[in-house]
Formats: C-alpha cells, sequence, structure tokens
C-alpha cells in the first residue's frame, strides 16, 4: 500500500482519488484555500459536490492548513490545481515536498515566453525548484480524460510523462486499474505540449456547432462536416506547433488528438465555443456562463502570441495558423465568428 496525497479538490483532482483509493492505497485528498467548502462537504457526506457518485471508504481529507500534516509520509504528491493555481503551487506548495516525494500533475496548459518560446508548467516549476536547490522529481498526466467519467469508470487511456522511467512505473503501479489505464513517456514536452495545445482548437470546433445552431436553430440536428474539416485543420496546426516544440512524434500527435476529442464532446470549452458561434462576443460569453473557469481561453491566446513573435524571428509563419490566428482575433480583439474555411485547402 502506498500514501498518495493529492492536493487540489477540484473535479479532476478529486477524480484520480477513485483510482489511486480503489487500488488499496491511502489517499489523502487536501483542499486548496479555495476548496473549503468542498472539503468540508466531502467530509460530511463522503462525495464531492460535483459528482455523483461517493468517494471510496477510506479517503481522508484535509484543509489547506493541515498540508504539511497530509505530505508526511507520502510516497508520491499528485498536483489537482488549475492552470490558474500554478504560481500559488509552484510558490507555496512545491517547497514544501521532500525531495524523495515524486509529485505528478495534473495542470495542462503551457507558458509563452517573450522570445516566442513555449514553456510546459513541469518546465516553470523546474526553474523555481533550481533556484531553491530542489531535487524533487516532477512528473505529469496526459491524455484525453475527463473527471466525471473518470469517476464513473468509464475505460480511460492517459500518458504519464517524466524524465525517469523508473519513477513513472512505479506511479503506474500506484495508480493503474482496470478502467483507468497508462502509457508512459519520457517526452515531458511532448506530452505536456500536446495536451495544452488541444484547448484552443476545441473551442475552434465547438464554433461551428454554435454556427449551425444560429443558422438551423438552437433544436436542429447536428452537422458533422464542419467540425469534421475543423477537426482535420486542428491537428495539422498542432502537429505543427508540435514540431516546433521538437516533439511532432506519432505517440504525441496521438495523445494530443485523443485529448481534442474528448474536449470538443464535453465540458467548458464546448460551451464557450458554441456561445461564440451562435455570435456572443467573448465577454458576452464569459457572462453567459456566469464565472466558469476557461484555461483552454488562456492557452490559445499564448500560443498565438508565441507564433507571431516566432514568425517575426523568422522561424514559424504564421499563414501556417490560419485556425489559431482565427481564434486569437476571436478572443484578443472580440471580433466575430468568420472561419477562413478556404485556407484550410491544399495541393500536393
Amino acid at each position: 500500500m502506498a500514501i498518495v496525497t493529492i492536493i487540489g479538490a477540484g473535479m479532476m483532482g478529486s477524480a484520480l482519488a477513485f483510482p489511486a483509493r480503489e487500488n488499496g492505497n491511502e489517499v489523502r485528498l487536501v483542499g486548496t484555500h479555495l476548496d473549503r467548502e468542498i472539503i468540508e462537504t466531502s467530509k460530511k457526506t463522503g462525495r464531492h459536490p460535483k459528482f455523483n457518485k461517493d468517494f471510496p471508504a477510506g479517503v481522508k481529507y484535509y484543509q489547506i492548513e493541515e498540508v504539511d500534516e497530509a505530505i508526511k509520509g507520502s510516497d508520491m504528491i499528485i498536483g489537482g490545481v488549475s492552470s490558474f493555481g500554478v504560481d500559488w503551487f509552484g510558490d507555496e506548495i512545491l517547497p514544501r515536498i521532500p525531495d524523495e516525494i515524486p509529485v505528478l500533475s495534473v495542470t495542462k496548459g503551457l507558458w509563452d515566453t517573450p522570445e516566442g518560446k513555449l514553456l510546459t508548467y513541469p518546465d516553470v516549476w523546474q526553474k523555481k525548484l533550481d533556484e531553491l536547490g530542489k531535487k524533487l522529481v516532477l512528473n505529469a498526466i496526459g491524455g484525453p480524460c475527463t473527471s466525471y467519467e473518470l469517476v464513473a469508470h468509464d475505460q480511460t487511456e492517459v500518458a504519464f510523462c517524466g524524465k525517469n522511467m523508473e519513477i513513472l512505473r512505479k506511479l503506474k503501479s500506484i495508480m493503474a486499474t482496470d478502467y483507468y489505464h497508462i502509457s508512459l513517456s519520457t517526452d515531458v514536452t511532448g506530452i505536456e505540449s500536446a495536451v495544452a495545445l488541444k484547448n484552443g482548437y476545441a473551442l475552434a470546433i465547438a464554433l461551428t456547432i454554435g454556427l449551425n445552431q444560429k443558422e438551423f436553430g438552437l433544436d436542429s440536428e447536428l452537422h458533422f462536416n464542419s467540425q469534421a474539416a475543423i477537426f482535420g485543420q486542428s491537428l495539422k496546426e498542432m502537429t505543427r506547433l508540435l514540431a516546433y516544440q521538437g516533439a511532432a512524434t506519432l505517440e504525441n500527435i496521438t495523445v494530443g488528438g485523443g485529448d481534442l476529442y474528448v474536449t470538443v464532446y464535453g465540458g467548458r470549452t464546448r460551451l464557450v465555443g458554441i456561445l461564440l458561434g451562435r455570435g456572443l462576443n467573448i465577454d458576452e460569453a464569459k457572462a453567459e456562463l456566469n464565472g466558469v473557469t476557461l484555461e483552454s481561453l488562456v492557452v490559445a491566446v499564448r500560443v498565438a502570441r508565441a507564433v507571431k513573435v516566432a514568425a517575426k524571428n523568422g522561424v514559424l509563419d504564421v499563414k501556417d495558423f490560419p485556425l489559431l490566428m482565427h481564434v486569437d482575433e476571436i478572443l484578443t480583439d472580440k471580433k466575430a465568428v468568420n472561419i477562413p474555411w478556404e485556407t484550410f485547402t491544399f495541393e500536393v
């Protein structure tokens, strides 16, 4: 039996308590300062307020002030914060973790630099650790997985990535179940870039759903030609961006493609894309969703910004990313949706 401490009681962090506990491990779920009500509710009812299924018996719950107690004796730490908590996790949590305890992050996203580079969150955290002289081993989870389907035990395949394959195999042995299947990769940049890049493109695909609803009515049947066309263009641009990251391998492309698929068919990114396609601007769409966290918007803008800088430096060409550039126009300049279909065509 291992001791698994999850820090961050959002939906994905909490969902990972299911395979971890069902494997016979001790599971400690720690809420951030934003998760107080979640932890209190879970203590009282044994259920996350957004799940329709009880936590496995024996999960232990901690408020953030008890984080040091929860970390003590752990065999692994799962970082369950959203991308908006990256700095907080790096500044407040990673320094508390003993170097011998491996960290596994569920946080997806990329950070752009003034030079037009794209950094994964493990890259960002590693710089902080280097400054502190800490030797923590950082790992991350990528791949298509929605929290509520993981809780429901729907068959799921993800990828754990990190620099040390032996540690990755240990983490897999703790977490893998008959419904939670885990591939392993030492290409952290590739896996983490792939699953972050899909966010803006999932929003782009959802635009077509809103456009069709606008033209044919909210209750009209779904139209798949336009979704498929954007899906294909998305994979093309994602592959080019992975090549820019030096990571355009078949494994990374398929992980990103799978994550793109599942994001289109569920979740917050789909909702905002539909609203934009119906004709709302980004401010109106955000207001309609009443404060829902939209990490996908942040990633799309950051990646577009990096592409523009790289293009000025002669490394990339913005003409190779017409879909990303249009998403950026919608989000940054609040332009109306006008998908540049003809720019997607090619001759070979």
